[in-house]
């Protein structure tokens, strides 16, 4: 699943946000390429590329960056689930109607902290808050009946 990934660093979510005010928007498009490019490399998919990415979200005035929110957010809940990670959320919708009002910035702290939980999970913490697969899953009340 993980093509050569060294320890990822946590980006910390309120200078991400200040960094996007301040720039006035530059800085989302190279948080969203770093992400697009975390993500590839953690899934091994590198259909698209993240230049790429950024680069039709800036030609399409947005539009193609609603659909990346959307697309990412559900990469996002796959990939919490592939990992264990208990009780993940899939956030595509509420990520792409917050897009769709301009709240993109929201939309990003909500993908930065899925991926911060997913980071917990494979890197920081592996052996601890997942459930064991060979084991069932401990977060269902009905496991074993």
């Amino acid at each position: 699943m993980k093509e050569e990934l060294l320890m990822p660093e946590k980006k910390s979510i309120p200078l991400i946000i200040i960094l996007t005010i301040v720039t006035c928007g530059i800085y989302y498009y190279v948080w969203m390429y770093q992400f697009s490019d975390e993500i590839g490399r953690f899934t091994g998919d590198r259909s698209t590329s993240p230049g790429t990415e950024v680069l039709l979200t800036i030609v399409t005035c947005g539009i193609y960056g609603l659909y990346w929110l959307y697309k990412y957010s559900k990469k996002m809940w796959e990939i919490s689930i592939n990992v264990g990670v208990p009780y993940p959320s899939d956030n595509a919708i509420l990520n792409l109607v917050l897009g769709i009002f301009g709240f993109s910035i929201v939309s990003m702290a909500i993908m930065q902290t899925q991926l911060h939980t997913i980071w917990d999970q494979t890197f920081f913490n592996p052996n601890q808050g997942g459930p064991n697969p060979n084991q069932g899953d401990p977060y269902n009340p009905y496991n074993g009946q």
